[in-house]
């Protein structure tokens, strides 16, 4: 007998009818913790509905979200009404929620609101407490997960920024039952090591169960006691955590965080010409002043008319005058010589300066390519050299004694 294959579409298609059809789906009543919210532009709400256990897809249209008479939020207690049918796209399960009522806040929420406030009476977030953050730092330490996007954004910006700092990465669990004793593990282990400079510590956006990590009391003591100073950079701009107002300094991304941590290469070859400027006309001026001043001589000399001592006076104004020639010769030619070293040391360090000597950069889909393994047949391969790109597709990959 020959078997029947269904397509997805076919298959997902009739589960949606059978969810549709039975009657016990049409109004269901639910209660349970508003997690991942989200209010769209058209005035839909998206959110999970979760308990202890389990978890369910939720979304309430304008019309109905429209009548709801309070601010929803993560963490929220609620009860729902409405039918649960299948998303067809995704072949995922939800609920369609006509009405919301509120059964308080809460229990994440509390216990983070119970916790910041006695933390704050404790003195953890203190001002007078906060470390300074170092205006030139040689190494960043960055508490993070290694295969997470934050470690990628950080180092990017900080090679764009200042290339003259190293960063160094303790990788932690930022997520789940295990995190917070590894966050505070790293944190010790940094403060060990006694080599950064700076910390960075955080995570991407995600939901408050997501960041809880960084809501836990033993986090905020590693922080708040670290002797080195510490930018906070859990999620993004919205999201606020117990260790953000612990630490010495809040970044609202990791992004952020890295620019917070250093200097911008661009600025200071700015201050370098600005200063070599402002020193060029000090001394211009104060030459000006001295030929003034010889002036000066020079008509009161004449005036008394003593030949010998004028000419005396001359040859010790010569004798001055050329000393601070010299003088100001030296003061130019070293500063320029030291603008010269940081220009070439700063130059030295570009990522790009290598191609003057042949040297390329190759990358597929946006991603750096260092080993033959991230390459496959059919991929197009973007050769990145000194004066242009070249754009080429793998015909084959051959690795290192095959």
């Amino acid at each position: 007998m020959e078997q029947r294959y269904l397509t997805v579409t076919a298959l997902t298609k009739y589960i949606k009818y059978k969810f549709d059809h039975d009657h016990h789906l049409d109004e269901v009543l639910l209660e349970g913790e508003v997690s991942n919210f989200k209010h769209n532009s058209r005035g839909h709400f998206y959110f999970t509905l979760k308990d202890e256990n389990a978890a369910i897809s939720a979304m309430m249209f304008a019309t109905y979200s429209s009548k709801v008479p309070f601010e929803v939020k993560d963490g929220m207690k609620v009860f729902v009404k409405g039918n649960v049918t299948v998303y067809e796209p995704s072949g995922t399960y939800q609920i369609n929620v006509k009405e919301l009522k509120s059964d308080g806040v809460g229990d994440l929420y509390l216990a983070y609101e119970k916790l910041k406030a006695d933390l704050a009476k404790e003195g953890l977030f203190a001002v007078e407490h906060k470390k300074t953050i170092p205006l030139f730092p040689k190494t960043i330490g960055v508490i993070t997960s290694p295969t997470g996007a934050a470690i990628k954004d950080i180092i990017r910006t900080i090679e764009r920024r200042y290339p003259l700092c190293s960063v160094i990465l303790y990788p932690a669990i930022v997520q789940g039952g295990d995190a917070k004793e590894d966050i505070v593990r790293q944190i010790h282990k940094a403060n060990d090591d006694n080599i950064c400079d700076v910390l960075i510590v955080g995570r991407g956006g995600g939901s408050i169960e997501d960041l809880w990590a960084f809501n836990e009391r033993m986090v905020a003591v590693a922080i708040y006691e670290s002797r080195i100073p510490i930018i906070s950079a859990v999620g993004h701009e919205i999201d606020f955590t117990i260790a953000d107002f612990v630490a010495d300094k809040r970044a609202a991304t990791p992004t952020a965080a890295a620019e917070i941590a250093t200097p911008s290469k661009e600025n200071l070859f700015q201050n370098i010409d600005y200063f070599v400027t402002t020193m060029t006309k000090r001394i211009r001026s104060l030459l000006d002043e001295c030929r003034m001043k010889l002036a000066n001589f020079d008509r009161r000399i004449d005036a008394n008319n003593p030949s010998k001592t004028l000419l005396h006076k001359k040859e010790i104004l010569n004798t001055y005058l050329q000393t601070l020639h010299t003088y100001i010769s030296n003061i130019l030619n070293t500063k320029k010589y030291n603008y010269e070293l940081c220009k070439r040391q700063l130059e030295s360090l570009n990522p790009l300066a290598i191609m003057d000597k042949g040297f390329s950069i190759n990358s597929i889909d946006g991603e750096i390519i260092t080993d033959v393994k991230q390459a496959k047949v059919g991929q197009t391969l973007r050769t990145k050299m000194k004066n242009g790109e070249l754009v080429s597709t793998i015909i084959e990959v051959r690795k290192n004694g095959k």
